[in-house]
């Protein structure tokens, strides 16, 4: 795993990178990347982070930011994405610190793909920024949350997909959901599909609540105690982000990391 510790331009090649920041600074960091790239960021420690990306032509790219701070984050990021690339940008959300994340992505050309996603376990304030900007025609711009709210987290999202005149043929979409296992969990969720362009298609879905109360029934005749109920189905809810990188003992390591901290959590 590459240390970063000082502002960077990072060229990446095809290929799997790993990075991880550590540092006091804050920090600016860009990634440039062409052919099929997937990249994961560990981020320990740092002042307040600024990161780009520009996301070549024809590139298929997969970002997973992955936050273990015990400080609270501030994060200001923007994504260019150009003519026919695919990129998914994601986060793992699963330490005890706030975290405040500004994310803009722009699908700059013509058959450009974007993604933005992230998989939460909420123990503090966790507010995200979400805005995706189809520029081009045929473009297809996507917004995905997961989130666990657990007692005394509380949860902001708000999820912008923008479709502007001339971007013909364009898609936009989004799927937001909170889960809970108390009443009274505080989370809110603000889906906007702002459209300026006739020959589209433009979706969002969003859902809040308790966990069904009739599914916490079956698994607990089966033996199991509630905090057991509370880490499986949280696990399961947020382990898909993983999935992003294609590195088998990446994700290993990840769901072990969640399973321990929800189970000391929950």
């Amino acid at each position: 795993m590459t240390p970063i510790r000082v502002n960077q331009d990072i060229q990446l090649s095809d290929g799997y990178h790993e990075y991880e920041i550590d540092t006091d600074r804050s920090l600016e960091l860009t990634f440039s990347a062409s052919g099929n790239v997937q990249v994961f960021v560990r981020i320990i420690h740092c002042g307040p982070l600024r990161i780009r990306t520009f996301n070549a032509r024809d590139s298929k790219v997969s970002y997973l930011f992955w936050n273990d701070m015990k400080e609270p984050l501030n994060c200001d990021e923007s994504h260019e994405v150009m003519g026919d690339a695919e990129v998914t940008v994601a986060y793992g959300e699963c330490n005890e610190a706030a975290s405040k994340r500004k994310t803009y992505m722009t699908l700059r050309e013509n058959g450009a793909h974007g993604k933005v996603s992230s998989a939460s376990l909420v123990r503090a304030d966790k507010n995200y920024s979400m805005e995706v900007v189809n520029f081009a025609p045929h473009t297809l711009g996507n917004i995905e949350n997961y989130a666990v709210v657990l007692k005394g987290g509380k949860l902001m999202i708000d999820a912008i997909g923008k479709i502007v005149k001339g971007a013909k043929a364009s898609e936009s979409h989004q799927t937001s959901r909170a889960l809970a296992f108390e009443e009274g969990q505080n989370a809110e969720i603000l889906p906007e599909l702002l459209i300026d362009e006739n020959d589209v298609q433009a979706s969002h879905a969003m859902s809040m609540g308790r966990v069904d109360d009739d599914q916490l029934y079956y698994l607990m005749s089966r033996g199991l105690t509630m905090q057991q109920c509370t880490s499986l189905i949280s696990t399961g809810y947020l382990m898909p982000i993983t999935d992003v990188i294609d590195q088998e003992e990446l994700r290993n390591t990840l769901r072990k990391e969640l399973e321990g901290k929800i189970s000391s959590l929950c």
